[in-house]
């Protein structure tokens, strides 16, 4: 009789436990939400800032450091980051791996079909030292230029990581923190849904118990991938309201929580 009531007590322990790591691996949340936003737009200072800021969210904005919507409006992204929003790194100039269907719009400068690793691992020390001098920080993530991995055909991710906390993929998904690949971190590319289809996965998200990344481009126009204003807006309103079940915070700080 004592052997099984240790059992059992044992069992009920080991349950508790894993119950509370599962409601407790997103700082205590049900689930984990990270707002990003490609290609350093104008419509993510004109629009994006100030709609986050009015509800105070904080956002991860992915600079492409040659666009100019960055390079000419230097101070304001500098201010953005100071009032919490991170500026990870996209690269300076967007190189995409040129070959294969849907990729004749990327020169032959920019193909990284044709690069090294060794060339994009300075490419983006470059871009590194060029985002500490408008933020201040010293930790960051990234996102892959068009998902794209390899350089000259040769995977540079491993390359990276000493550059990185974490990095940001192309791959739809939910997973829980246990299972987050920390340098191809799961997202959710948005392009044209309705705010039905933004909540469901929200609602996924809080059901799975895992993360939930956006991937934004343009926000009201600026952007071939585009999310009209208004579903943006009632997106950021839906997940106010699920913020006792949501912890929604920049990618360097869920990164900086993974296991």
């Amino acid at each position: 009789m004592r052997i099984f009531i240790s059992w059992v007590t044992g069992l009920s322990l080991s349950l508790c436990a894993s119950l509370g790591q599962a409601e407790s691996q997103w700082n205590g949340k049900s689930a984990a939400v990270v707002l990003t936003y490609d290609d350093s737009l104008n419509v993510h200072l004109d629009t994006v800032i100030p709609a986050l800021d009015q509800r105070n969210l904080k956002g991860t904005f992915y600079i492409t450091l040659a666009s100019q919507g960055f390079s000419q409006r230097i101070d304001e992204w500098r201010s953005a980051a100071a009032n919490g929003h991170e500026l990870g790194n996209h690269t300076l100039f967007h190189p995409c791996n040129g070959q294969g269907a849907g990729r004749s719009w990327v020169s032959s400068e920019q193909d990284l079909s044709t690069w090294s690793v060794d060339r994009m691992v300075r490419h983006l020390e470059v871009a590194n030292t060029a985002l500490q001098a408008v933020d201040g920080k010293t930790k960051r993530t990234y996102a892959y230029p068009c998902g794209d991995m390899t350089a000259g055909g040769e995977s540079y991710v491993d390359a990276i990581k000493p550059l990185f906390v974490g990095a940001r993929g192309v791959v739809p998904g939910f997973p829980p923190a246990a299972q987050t690949d920390r340098y191809d971190i799961a997202s959710h590319v948005v392009n044209g849904q309705s705010i039905e289809a933004l909540k469901a996965l929200v609602n996924t998200a809080i059901g799975e118990k895992g993360l939930l990344v956006f991937l934004f481009h343009g926000v009201g126009g600026e952007h071939s991938m585009n999310v009209d204003t208004e579903t943006h807006n009632q997106l950021l309103d839906y997940l106010r309201q699920q913020q006792d079940q949501l912890w929604i915070a920049p990618m360097l700080d869920i990164a900086q929580s993974l296991p």
